[in-house]
């Protein structure tokens, strides 16, 4: 499986590479087409080339993205990035190292970031994808020695921070002043939004008053997260001080409140039963790596917790629910992330699409979807219809 699984990357990524690759940006951008904007100074993990990707839309609104590809914590994880021969075969897998051409497939034209799609509300905006290959939440600032599983010694470079600075530079360079401004981000990224927003509003758009965060499926407790931004990624301070509680999302939420308040808005998505998510808690929880009923039961328990956590910041914290099975059947569990995926188009038990959900709250009319999932008595799946 696991020879089949790194083939199989490795002809999908040449097919791209040849067919289907963005093109590197020279000059001004075209509408709606996505390029590549390669970073001299980016740097991704395993000390590759580092690139963002741009769209320019049709109407003066943004949104900055901020890519997920997993998290490394510590040495063990480190020493164990994504292979599609690990993933096939099912072996511990934390991270993407490099933003090699399959990685492609996960940054742009899907979901939230499709072209051409009439149901997307966010199809006319400009984009700025920060793309993460770091392990690092966008927020590292070290270079961080471990030993690989062949015994050799080598180096992640947890640059996250620079890439986000430097990859901001670079397209805001042609996207200015929007009137309105969504930052969002899946997976890792979405355990990011709450870190990076006050950077972006105070170094990038500081003259923007129309502001929506939104976080899918960022839920990972663990003891260890200060000691982890503070010594494993040697965060800038501001990061590593407000974390004590053992969700880091939560923690950096309380922090972006208390500086921003009511000013912007707050919007949080996840499914309850996440099964990479609760592969990750399975390790931090018994240091095994894997899913099952008994843990994906934990990880719910600790979504409940999570939403109360949330609201208990602000009420109007907006939440959108989501509870799509694993097409992986025999993993069990809920799909992780939606919004860069058709699932962003699909219906759920509300009769609401998350595009549907969220184009209305970047436009002010903030609402929670499908909240009695997490009252333990509804086990349904969402509807797997698309509009």
């Amino acid at each position: 499986m696991g020879r089949l699984g790194d083939l199989a990357e490795n002809v999908i990524g040449a097919e791209i590479e040849k067919r289907f690759e963005s093109p590197v940006l020279e000059g001004e951008p075209e509408t709606d087409v996505w390029y590549r904007i390669p970073i001299p100074r980016g740097k991704s993990g395993d000390g590759s080339e580092y690139h963002i990707y741009i769209k320019k839309g049709r109407v003066n609104c943004t949104c900055v993205f901020l890519s997920g590809g997993g998290v490394a914590w510590n040495e063990y994880t480190a020493a164990r990035p994504v292979t599609g021969g690990k993933v096939a075969a099912g072996l511990p897998n934390y991270y993407w190292n490099n933003l090699r051409p399959f990685t492609q497939i996960m940054n742009i034209n899907t979901g939230i970031t499709e072209i051409g799609n009439q149901h997307n509300p966010f199809n006319d905006w400009n984009f700025i994808v920060i793309t993460y290959a770091t392990g690092d939440f966008h927020v590292g600032k070290n270079d961080f020695h471990y030993i690989a599983e062949d015994g050799t010694e080598q180096i992640l470079h947890f640059h996250g921070y620079e890439n986000f600075t430097e990859g901001m530079k670079a397209g805001t360079a042609f996207f200015p002043r929007p009137d309105k401004l969504l930052i969002a981000g899946d997976s890792a990224g979405a355990f990011a939004v709450p870190a990076v927003t006050t950077p972006i509003l105070e170094d990038f758009y500081p003259e923007c008053k129309d502001v929506t965060v939104f976080s899918d499926s960022g839920q990972l407790n663990y003891k260890k997260w200060r000691q982890t931004a503070k010594e494993v990624w040697k965060t800038d301070p501001v990061y590593w001080e407000p974390l004590g509680s053992g969700n880091i999302t939560v923690d950096w939420y309380r922090q972006l409140y208390r500086i921003w308040g009511d000013r912007i808005r707050y919007l949080y998505a996840g499914s309850p039963r996440d099964y990479l998510l609760s592969s990750y808690l399975n390790d931090v929880l018994t240091h095994q790596y894997g899913t099952n009923a008994e843990v994906q039961e934990e990880y719910y328990r600790e979504m409940q917790r999570m939403i109360r956590s949330l609201k208990e910041i602000t009420p109007k914290f907006g939440m959108f629910i989501y509870n799509f099975r694993n097409l992986r059947w025999f993993l069990g569990g809920t799909v992780h992330t939606t919004v860069r995926h058709k699932r962003f188009y699909f219906l759920t038990k509300s009769g609401k699409t998350m595009a549907k959900w969220l184009g209305d709250a970047v436009n002010g009319m903030v609402y929670d979807c499908n909240m009695d999932l997490m009252s333990g008595e509804d086990t349904g799946s969402d509807f797997m219809e698309e509009l």
